[in-house]
């Protein structure tokens, strides 16, 4: 049977494919680190690890281990943490930031977090499109969603959780909902509700472009501040709105229809975060949705 520091000290050099950095990054002796391997070979009775003065590579059979081994290691760290915050009687915190129902699209994210981190209790926070960074700079949240680009020099942008077409919100009875097909020209033809608080003019023109792929003027018309907001002037027919395919799905409200132009562009949602407050919550929620993948349709 192996012993728990020695499958640490494995997986680590599996990962570094150094002695040295292996025995640094645990703070133990070069010499503790390659003992630590011979004893693993001897009693597997096989190679792990092929070295040459060079460098380091996994065998085969080093790396069925290290694939056998990763997943119950972490069940173990994990479990352990659990149970001292339990026996602690405490509790760590997580604040996330997500635009309207996205806590309900991102289970697959969202549970895989969860289960792996038991001890951890994640607070949701509404962010709304009319202040987008602002939770996060404010510190009122810690990690946040917001769809792509983001060139915000003091922010980090992280894995992708969602990406799906773009579409069209339009009126019940709008002129559009009659046709075989539409297009993103036919943005040109109507106008689009845009923010009514100072965003980053690059941001607001994943949804709100000041031009059609054809080079058309789109016309900017009723200012809003709240989805809501967005869902009445589209309702009474001042306006179309271009918006993420989710939307089709949770604002299934009466007067609104949603179509989808056959050459709609991607919407992308990612995790983002300030970079100087990086934690190692934020970390495992990002690793969570990187392994996760992002939701598509």
């Amino acid at each position: 049977m192996l012993e728990l520091r020695d499958i640490e000290i494995f997986l680590t050099l599996a990962e570094e494919l150094h002695f040295g950095r292996t025995a640094d990054r645990l703070h133990v002796s070069q010499a503790r680190v390659s003992q630590s391997i011979a004893k693993q070979e001897r009693r597997i009775g096989a190679r792990l690890f092929a070295r040459t003065s060079r460098r380091v590579e996994l065998t085969p059979i080093g790396a069925q281990l290290r694939e056998d081994l990763s997943a119950g290691y972490q069940q173990i760290l994990d479990g352990t943490r659990a149970a001292t915050a339990a026996a602690r009687g405490t509790t760590s915190t997580l604040a996330l930031g997500l635009h309207g129902p996205q806590a309900h699209y991102y289970t697959h994210v969202l549970d895989l977090f969860r289960a792996r981190h038991p001890d951890v209790r994640l607070r949701i926070q509404e962010i709304n499109f009319a202040d987008p960074f602002g939770a996060l700079r404010n510190g009122s949240v810690e990690v946040a969603t917001s769809w792509l680009p983001v060139r915000e020099p003091d922010l980090t942008v992280g894995p992708a959780v969602a990406i799906e077409p773009l579409v069209l919100m339009v009126a019940t009875d709008h002129p559009l909902t009659t046709r075989d097909r539409i297009s993103m020209e036919d943005l040109a033809d109507w106008q689009l509700p845009h923010s009514a608080a100072p965003i980053p003019e690059y941001w607001q023109q994943t949804l709100v472009p000041t031009h059609t792929p054809g080079g058309r003027p789109v016309r900017r018309g009723p200012k809003v501040s709240t989805i809501q907001e967005v869902a009445a002037v589209v309702a009474a027919g001042e306006a179309i709105c271009l918006i993420h395919g989710d939307a089709a799905q949770y604002y299934q409200w009466p007067g609104l229809r949603y179509l989808r132009p056959y050459d709609a562009p991607l919407g992308t949602w990612v995790l983002i975060w300030p970079t100087a407050g990086e934690t190692d919550l934020v970390q495992a929620l990002a690793q969570a949705a990187r392994d996760a993948g992002p939701h598509s349709r």
